[in-house]
C-alpha cells in the first residue's frame, strides 16, 4: 500500500508540477469548451432551420406542399440520413483530410474545422429533437397565432418555438453533454484538447494512470456542472409556467 501511495505521489508530481505540465490541462479545457460552445451554437441554428422545414412539410396537406418545400424537405432528410448514419470520427477525418486538405495545421484552422464538423453533426440530432417538440404542440396554437394576424414564420418564432423549447430542454441538455464528451476525438487531427494534453504528458513522463484519471475527473466535473445548470434552468422554466 505504501509503495502504491509513493508511486501515486510521483505520478501526481510528474503529471501536474514537473515542467508546468498542468498547463496542458488548462489549455485542453479551453479548447474543449471552445469547440463545444461554438459547435452547439452552429448545431442549434442548423437544427432549428431543419426542424422548421421538416415540421412544415409534415403539417401541410399533401395538395398544399409546393415544389420548393418538397425539395427542401428532401435535402433535409438526406442531411439527417447521412450525418446520423456515419460515425462522428469519420466525419471529422473527412472534414480535415478531404474538405480542408492542404490547409495549414494551425490551432485556428484546427478549431474551425472541429467546430464545423461537430456543429454539422450536432445539428442533425438537434433537428430531430426540436422537430419532436414542434410536433408535440397542439395545432390550435398555430391556428390561434394565425387568427391574431401573425404569418407562419412569426407564429413559429413567437408561439410554437418557445413552447417546443421548454418541452425538449432535457433532450437538448443531453445533446450538449454528449457533444462535450465527443469532442475528445479531435485528437485525431492534432488539436490539443484535454485528451491530447494527457497523451502528451504520458509521452513525456511514461505515466498513464494519473493523466488519464485526471482528464476523466475533469470531464466528470464539467458534466456535473452542466447538469446542475440545466437542472436549474428547467426548474425556473417550470416555475414560470405555474405563474
Amino acid at each position: 500500500m505504501g509503495e502504491f501511495i509513493e508511486e501515486l505521489k510521483l505520478g501526481v508530481y510528474q503529471t501536474f508540477i514537473l515542467d508546468n505540465n498542468y498547463q496542458y490541462f488548462l489549455e485542453g479545457i479551453k479548447v474543449t469548451l471552445l469547440v463545444t460552445v461554438f459547435a452547439l451554437m452552429l448545431g442549434l441554428v442548423l437544427g432549428v432551420i431543419v426542424a422548421i422545414i421538416r415540421s412544415a412539410h409534415d403539417q401541410q396537406p399533401e395538395k398544399k406542399k409546393g415544389i420548393v418545400l418538397r425539395i427542401l424537405n428532401a435535402l433535409c432528410k438526406l442531411y439527417l440520413t447521412v450525418i446520423r448514419g456515419t460515425p462522428m470520427l469519420v466525419q471529422l477525418l473527412i472534414m480535415w483530410f478531404v474538405i480542408w486538405a492542404g490547409t495549414r495545421a494551425t490551432d485556428g484552422n484546427l478549431i474551425r474545422c472541429a467546430v464545423l464538423a461537430f456543429g454539422i453533426n450536432s445539428g442533425a440530432y438537434v433537428a430531430e429533437i426540436i422537430r419532436s417538440g414542434i410536433m408535440s404542440i397542439d395545432k390550435g396554437q398555430m391556428e390561434a397565432g394565425r387568427s391574431l394576424g401573425l404569418n407562419y414564420a412569426a407564429t413559429m418564432r413567437f408561439v410554437i418555438i418557445p413552447q417546443a423549447f421548454k418541452n425538449v430542454l432535457p433532450a437538448l441538455g443531453n445533446e450538449l453533454i454528449t457533444l462535450l464528451k465527443e469532442t475528445s476525438v479531435v485528437t485525431v487531427i492534432g488539436l490539443r484538447d484535454l485528451t491530447k494534453g494527457a497523451m502528451i504528458i504520458q509521452s513525456k513522463t511514461y505515466q498513464a494512470f494519473v493523466p488519464y484519471i485526471a482528464i476523466a475527473l475533469i470531464y466528470l466535473i464539467m458534466v456535473i456542472v452542466l447538469s446542475w445548470i440545466l437542472g436549474k434552468l428547467e426548474r425556473r422554466l417550470r416555475q414560470s409556467d405555474l405563474r
